[in-house]
């Protein structure tokens, strides 16, 4: 569980830190026999702080339960 709260924290921690998630997009526009052209294009999913305080909240707390739990 331990490190289940510690991916937790590293990703909620990145969430806050990068505002964008970008990737590359390819598409195919055309298909000629042995010639092919393909169209990239790059979009932008924008992530909200509120996601990255509930991930990081959230493996702050299953942390500090394990460490409550281990101590019994």
């Amino acid at each position: 569980m331990k490190t289940l709260g510690i991916i937790l924290i590293v990703i909620g921690i990145a969430a806050l830190a990068l505002p964008y998630v970008t990737f590359t997009k390819k598409e195919k526009v055309l298909d000629v026999g042995p010639i092919e052209a393909v169209k990239e294009q790059k979009e932008s999913i924008p992530v909200s702080p509120i996601i990255g305080l509930v991930v990081l909240a959230s493996g702050a707390g299953i942390l500090i339960a394990s460490a409550v739990r281990g101590r019994k």
